[in-house]
């Protein structure tokens, strides 16, 4: 797997610089759905590497980062029994630490208002229905000032997720150097056709 920029199109106002891994297909997306709906939990070791490895790709030549994953609604977790993305995170940390990264955990975001289903809706129905669905955590605000923070998240579809977390960090004083994904979806039809 070769890390690419992962722009969807359109781009959402406030969405960082986005790096994926991989297209969200094949393999790849079987790994993810089984991990994350199944419980499959010792996916997210390989998974882990995967998400490494866009977090070096983002990351450049920059020092130590912190990984912010993106939060998951309390009722999700608790119907999925767990929090899949936190372990991929915490998979991809030990990977990281391992290649001589100091890269560290960011629980700086939290689920203010749970957004419906995000499934099926278009680019800008996403971006209304996440408004305000996250926010920073006031305590992680001093510690993460300048600091290289990077958004974690399983998929990028059109970035909508991604920016609304951006947007909350942001506004909580915290800056953000851009996201890191396992996989982007690719677009059926570019913008304006």
């Amino acid at each position: 797997m070769t890390p690419f920029s992962a722009w969807p199109d359109p781009r959402p106002a406030g969405l960082a610089p986005t790096t994926a891994s991989a297209p969200y297909a094949g393999e790849l997306r079987k790994l993810i759905v089984a991990h994350k709906e199944e419980a499959r939990y010792a996916l997210a070791r390989p998974l882990g590497a995967v998400l490494a490895a866009a977090v070096r790709e983002a990351l450049g030549s920059c020092g130590p980062v912190w990984l912010c994953p993106v939060p998951s609604a309390r009722s999700t977790v608790r119907q999925r029994g767990h929090d899949p993305l936190r372990r991929i995170t915490r998979a991809a940390l030990r990977v990281l630490r391992r290649q001589g990264i100091d890269a560290r955990p960011a629980s700086a975001l939290i689920v203010v208002r749970r957004p419906d289903d995000q499934a099926g809706l278009p680019a800008e129905r996403r971006t209304a229905n996440l408004a305000g669905a996250f926010a920073a955590r006031s305590r992680w605000a001093e510690r993460l000032t300048d600091q290289p923070v990077l958004v974690v998240d399983d998929v990028i579809t059109t970035g909508s997720t991604l920016a609304e977390a951006c947007r909350a960090l942001e506004s909580g004083g915290i800056p953000v150097l851009g996201c890191a994904v396992l996989a982007a979806t690719r677009r059926r039809r570019p913008s304006g056709s």
